[in-house]
């Protein structure tokens, strides 16, 4: 791959056929050997990208000062992996079925931390439709760490991944600034106010312990660490969507991209593609198309398909396609198209 153009931001796209590198109006690719890469990360110029399958087997695939190498783990137990999250000094992914790994030396070996699938009730998680997933992994730096499990929902470490609470637990909103009101029954909350469990992806917001979240039944958002979630779906199109992505330094500011619903086929919502946009935390919502499909339109855009940089937004879509806003959103350009089924969007950092 070439040298950075200046002022060009580097977008790593996922796909099922290898990793590609999208700088300014080039594509760079596919790497990895065509390895299917379900997610990859990067930092300073170097990559890290998660995959494998059924034949590869599970592997994180790296490029480190300019070279490729290939770690498989070992990874015990995962067939493949889904998610990749840089914390620090240390690597952590997350795997089908789930399961955490470590790494201490940037990639090249890595164990597996048995605190979350040790912890009581890991014995009746529940596969989603595409198995038992964990692929979202978010981490603060601090020692907090939080993932996304399909379908068990989603959990808490504040101790690097030694211990673990589930983070399931709905809050109802009230009033016009969205104050919490918690419903408890002694020391747990009722069945009716834990969340679907299916939860699909999740994204730090700009403000301490903000993360925002989409499941399969709704967009939420939790101001205290993931403790309590306020549902944030009305004004939305529907209910069902995959991806979140959340602006680094705009508390308020995220976008998801709502779908017809889980049994209408996956797709925008009238066939009109549209990300949907609100800069109050869920409290208003705005489609914004411009430079979209406006008709006709029937990708998907999964869960770890949208990102979002000070610099940008961007998407990917099942069908090849790979969007990027320099405005917040409000407008969209197609920076590269005919890529193979994108599974997931990060910006270099």
């Amino acid at each position: 791959m070439g040298e950075t153009r200046e002022g060009a931001m580097e977008i790593l796209v996922g796909t099922t056929k290898g990793l590609f590198v999208l700088d300014g109006g080039r594509v760079a690719g596919p790497y990895c050997e065509g390895w299917p890469i379900n997610h990859a990360v990067g930092r300073g110029g170097d990559i890290w990208a998660a995959g494998g399958g059924k034949w590869e087997g599970a592997g994180v695939w790296r490029r480190v000062g300019g070279d490729w190498a290939l770690s498989q783990g070992p990874f015990p137990g995962a067939e493949q992996l889904w998610s990749v999250c840089l914390d620090g000094g240390r690597v952590l992914a997350g795997s089908k079925p789930a399961y955490l790994f470590e790494s201490l030396d940037g990639g090249a070996s890595w164990q597996r931390l048995d605190a979350l699938t040790d912890q009581p009730g890991a014995d009746q998680w529940q596969p989603g439709a595409a198995g038992l997933t964990l692929h979202t992994i978010l981490c603060d730096g601090r020692g907090g760490v939080w993932v996304g499990i399909s379908a068990a929902g989603v959990f808490e470490s504040r101790d690097g991944g030694k211990s673990w609470a589930m983070r399931n637990r709905r809050g109802n909103r009230a009033g016009p600034a969205g104050a919490l009101a918690r419903v408890w029954e002694g020391e747990e909350f009722r069945r009716e106010d834990e969340i679907f469990s299916c939860v699909h992806n999740l994204a730090f917001g700009a403000a301490e312990g903000l993360i925002y979240m989409q499941n399969h039944q709704g967009v939420y958002r939790s101001r205290d660490a993931g403790a309590v979630w306020e549902e944030v779906t009305e004004g939305l199109p529907s209910t069902f969507g995959f991806p979140v992505a959340a602006h680094p330094s705009k508390p308020g500011t995220f976008w998801v991209f709502p779908l017809n619903g889980d049994s209408l086929g996956r797709y925008p919502v009238d066939g009109r593609a549209l990300v949907w946009k609100t800069t109050d935390g869920g409290e208003s919502w705005a489609g914004k198309g411009k430079g979209l499909p406006e008709r006709d339109c029937f990708f998907t855009v999964l869960r770890q398909g949208m990102a979002a940089s000070a610099d940008g937004v961007a998407f990917g879509t099942n069908s090849g396609s790979v969007f990027l806003s320099g405005d917040e959103g409000e407008s969209w350009e197609e920076i590269a198209r005919h890529l193979p089924t994108v599974l997931s969007v990060e910006f270099m950092r």
